[in-house]
């Protein structure tokens, strides 16, 4: 990874965008590259002011703040890509909807979120290389590795904290399409299982039902479709726990589809053989408060081939009975 070395001292006047902010973290999204550990050294050195003056790294930014910037080494961020060029270049085409404020993208399956874990790159990092322009860009919510759809990027500080209250309130209304093994009662609407996260020896993390220890969690389920084997739901998440709908699927007898961690051996079996190799759940669409334009807005992304292939054999097969 090549650096750039800034050669003289910079100077950033605090919007309404940073308005509260603190310092450290302003200064971890700002300065691109920089370890977090050379951005605490600059502060605990003085080597940051604000308005000519020394601030801890809880400082809160207030509106007008002129912030001083000492020269630091700033990792180039177009050398971060890497071999796998054409999978960047390729989510460009997944944006579902962008303005200057958000990013709504279709993300495909088997691309993390970000880096981390051995992974050196993710999608939040692969769109900060499409877009060098925006300095802000932030997950607002994550979704699993083998997740396909609807994932939201702010661009602006002030957008992110909006959409995080809209999660903590349960305001913003989240559904996903899941392939599940067997038939899924009608009557099961709600399911409140209680989960607890444990991680193994290897590293793993495995969610359990846990009804005594276990964050509360809840999902909202409706049929789709039915097929011989199998039912297409809807999942509509109220909470946002690790694995939520892949663990309240499970415990309900109903695994997803091609589900390495929870799944059901047979069951992913017959489905490999009509075509589907990765996990069948999606993030559907995406229903918020744009807190800009002030308007409510409904987002979906389309299944993929895999997606879409899989659910044209199960509807050939059920005509043939």
């Amino acid at each position: 990874m090549s650096e750039k070395t800034g050669l003289q001292v910079s100077f950033v006047t605090i919007t309404e965008d940073h308005l509260g902010q603190r310092i450290d973290n302003f200064l971890i999204t700002h300065l691109k590259g920089v370890p977090k550990s050379a951005i605490y050294k600059i502060l605990r050195k003085g080597e940051v002011r604000v308005n000519k003056k020394r601030i801890k790294p809880v400082y809160k930014l207030q509106l007008n703040d002129v912030i001083r910037i000492p020269p630091i080494k700033v990792a180039e961020r177009d050398e971060f890509v890497p071999s796998k060029l054409d999978k960047v270049t390729q989510l460009e085409d997944a944006i579902l909807f962008e303005d200057k404020y958000l990013i709504v993208i279709n993300k495909p399956s088997g691309m993390a979120v970000h880096g981390g874990s051995g992974l050196s790159y993710g999608l939040i990092e692969a769109l900060r290389v499409l877009r060098p322009e925006e300095r802000n860009l932030e997950l607002v919510h994550r979704l699993d590795r083998d997740t396909s759809g609807c994932l939201l990027i702010s661009k602006r500080r002030s957008v992110l904290t909006s959409l995080h209250e809209q999660l903590r309130e349960k305001t913003m209304e989240k559904n996903y399409w899941a392939l599940v093994d067997g038939q899924w009662d009608a009557k099961t609407k709600n399911v409140t299982e209680g989960l607890r996260k444990n991680t193994l020896k290897s590293g793993e993390r495995v969610v359990r039902v846990d009804n005594s220890e276990g964050k509360p969690s809840h999902t909202r389920f409706r049929v789709l479709e039915r097929f011989n084997e199998c039912s297409l739901v809807q999942a509509s998440p109220v909470t946002g726990r690790t694995h939520q709908i892949r663990v309240h699927t499970q415990c309900q007898g109903h695994p997803i589809a091609c589900d390495d961690k929870y799944g059901d051996q047979a069951f992913d079996q017959h489905m490999r053989k009509i075509g589907l190799n990765r996990l069948f759940l999606h993030a559907h669409d995406l229903r918020f408060y744009h807190p800009k334009t002030e308007t409510t807005l409904h987002v979906e992304a389309p299944l993929d081939a895999a997606l879409t292939h899989c659910l044209k054999k199960l509807r050939a097969q059920s005509e043939a009975i």
